[in-house]
């Protein structure tokens, strides 16, 4: 294969398009606040609260979660997380207490709640603050990992509660926070997914976790250490290049069964890291494929898994006849 890997650009910025998605989202009702993306996760309204109720009310397992020291880790599986509550944090979890933060000062009785965007330079200003020594290292910037604000429901806020909660989170290209397991400090931030996993197409790019066999945009065939290769220190991107198109080439052979990717209109491409991610540890990379547009416009649905014994996956529409070379890839880990 070329060892020539040029990087697959999205000229549909599909994460800007999502951020200004997700922007929206701030109008419902919100304890979360999704730094990284701008998502506003809805919360427990309870029975008196909603559309033509009195104010919202938290359930007694949201109000304790809500009060939850750091080193807590909540989660919840109701898309509005009214169901949400604590869990030790060996098990699946979707976000993790890493401060608590008062904001009286600034915000005395009487005063309305910040907005949406006062919230997030709040969260910026204040949560990022504690993270590194709570994890005990530097938080990887291109990670999985993103800060997260917990903060009080309107009838808190009114009733003159002004203490925050900042936690770590998981969220998916699409929005979706994804489930982690172990403590946030004991977790490998590589933005990778397990092999097998198929992203949705968003945009002519990449969205959060599907079935395979659903059109898609990436599937996952392997995950790869750098270090294993790389001892002595950050390889360049051209050298993470030149062995990872070896790497996963060979891993696309074992996990296709030797399949002719080009015949099934699929490239081959992989994830790369920055210095700032291997500083944090972040050393795993993703080895996957997918399909292209006609004149690299995006990426191409594709139905099925190419895994051996699981049926050849082919692009739905729009694949390209001759794919280019293998190339890294935009990062498909959140």
């Amino acid at each position: 294969m070329s060892q020539q890997a040029e990087r697959f650009r999205d000229p549909r910025n599909a994460l800007s398009t999502l951020r200004t998605r997700l922007v929206m989202a701030g109008v419902f009702v919100g304890a979360i606040i999704a730094l990284s993306l701008s998502v506003a996760f809805s919360w427990n309204v309870g029975p008196e609260g909603g559309a033509g109720g009195g104010a919202p009310k938290l359930s007694p397992a949201a109000a304790e979660a809500f009060q939850s020291p750091p080193g807590t880790c909540l989660t919840w599986n109701n898309l509005d997380a009214t169901d949400a509550r604590r869990v030790p944090c060996t098990e699946s979890h979707l976000f993790e207490v890493t401060s608590i933060v008062d904001i009286g000062a600034q915000y005395p009785p009487g005063a309305p709640s910040p907005s949406l965007e006062q919230w997030q330079e709040i969260s910026r200003s204040q949560c990022t603050i504690d993270v590194k020594p709570y994890l005990g290292r530097t938080l990887d910037p291109y990670g999985k990992l993103s800060m997260n604000l917990l903060r009080p429901t309107p009838a808190q806020w009114a009733d003159g509660d002004r203490q925050l909660r900042c936690g770590l989170q998981w969220a998916g290209q699409g929005g979706k926070l994804q489930p982690t397991k172990g403590p946030a400090k004991e977790q490998n931030q590589s933005a990778v997914w397990e092999p097998g996993t198929c992203l949705a197409l968003l945009n002519n790019s990449f969205g959060d976790p599907i079935d395979c066999a659903q059109p898609h945009s990436y599937e996952m065939i392997a995950t790869i250490d750098l270090k294993t290769k790389f001892k002595d220190g950050y390889p360049s991107q051209e050298q993470q290049n030149t062995w990872l198109d070896t790497e996963c080439s060979t891993a696309a052979q074992e996990y296709s069964g030797n399949a002719d990717l080009a015949a099934k209109k699929l490239i081959l491409s992989w994830d790369v890291r920055e210095q700032e991610s291997w500083d944090a540890g972040s050393t795993l990379v993703n080895c996957k494929v997918a399909a292209v547009l006609p004149e690299n416009k995006g990426l191409a649905p594709v139905t099925g898994s190419i895994k051996v014994g699981n049926g050849a996956g082919q692009p739905s529409d729009g694949g390209q006849a001759t794919p280019p070379a293998s190339s890294s890839a935009p990062k498909t880990g959140g």
